[in-house]
């Protein structure tokens, strides 16, 4: 039963949000950018029974996802203003994500293996 919750009310978020886009692109980036998805995985992650500590982790690494996030979505739109096309603007903005998420494993260990 929570599957079919899960995904009518992830289906009803996502099409208010392109359908909000199409009509004021702004403001559907704006409520696309609220943390819609990250809060209803943890609403949905603690009405399964996960426990505080579950959903800590989780936050945590929605943090962490975040500047790698926000590269992919600069790439995209420098890309899309210079006119190159929707797929390699994206397959642009998933490399550079990719990349920065390596770059942010990487400091990582060497931090914890520094300290």
């Amino acid at each position: 039963m929570y599957v079919i919750a899960k995904i009518l009310v992830s289906a009803i978020v996502i099409g208010f949000v392109t359908e909000l886009a199409r009509r004021f692109p702004t403001y559907g980036g704006i409520v696309a950018a609220l943390p819609l998805v990250s809060l209803l995985s943890i609403f949905w992650l603690s009405v399964q029974g996960e426990n505080s500590a579950t959903l800590s982790k989780f936050a945590l690494g929605v943090l962490w996802g975040f500047p790698a996030t926000a590269l992919l979505l600069i790439i995209v739109y420098v890309a899309l203003k210079h006119s190159v096309s929707l797929y390699l603007a994206i397959g642009l903005g998933i490399g550079g994500w990719f990349l920065l998420i390596m770059i942010q494993e990487f400091l990582m260990d060497y931090f914890k293996k520094a300290f």
